[in-house]
């Protein structure tokens, strides 16, 4: 049985995730990812080839379909695991935007951040300084993601200058209120350490 995805209408990184875990509920055969632009159809082939997979791609009325097979034929997967030789992820959180340039793009791009994370093993701890600290208070676009995060084992911590300075003590709503000692030690400790 062949089984269909329907990424149709689906940002990034959506599409990659839908495929992925249809591919980890099989432990072979065939499912056929559909996607209805070329960016999806680039992530979601590159993810496929670099799983180990047999894909090919056709086109149908501006749509793509891509069949995807998993298994005895195909090459075995590469095990890529954030907790390897450098030990448990360590995430500095610089600003509530992903990269600079547009604010509005920057947040779009930290909330599809959060959501590959939930597809990897969760991290040690998750640090937020300057104004990465609004991506903890009530109003984030990413509070569900990280609480999710939270239920796995992950440790959030929010610098206390930055609350203050941006007047956001009383609005944290996930995770705990730190200092830059304990960063510095989070940040020359154990595990490696990736910042935003």
């Amino acid at each position: 049985m062949i089984k269909e995805i329907n990424n149709r209408g689906l940002a990034c990184p959506q599409p990659v995730i839908n495929t992925k875990r249809a591919l980890e509920e099989i432990p072979q055969g065939t499912i056929i990812s559909i996607v209805d632009n070329e960016v999806a159809r680039e992530n979601v082939l590159r993810f496929a080839q670099n799983a180990g997979c047999q894909v090919s791609v056709e086109e149908k009325n501006g749509e793509y379909y891509l069949t995807i097979t998993k298994g005895e034929a195909t090459a075995p997967q590469a095990v890529v695991t954030s907790e390897c030789s450098t030990g448990p992820m360590v995430y500095l959180i610089t600003s509530n935007t992903f990269g600079n340039g547009a604010e509005d793009l920057g947040e779009t791009l930290m909330v599809s951040f959060f959501n590959s994370l939930l597809e990897e093993p969760a991290p040690r701890i998750i640090m937020f300084v300057n104004s990465g600290v609004r991506l903890a208070t009530k109003h984030s676009r990413v509070l569900e993601q990280i609480l999710k995060l939270v239920e796995r084992g992950t440790e959030v911590i929010s610098c206390g200058t930055c609350l203050d300075y941006y007047k956001l003590k009383d609005q944290l709503a996930v995770g705990r209120v730190t200092n830059m000692l304990e960063i510095l030690q989070n940040l020359t400790g154990e595990g490696k350490v990736v910042t935003l």
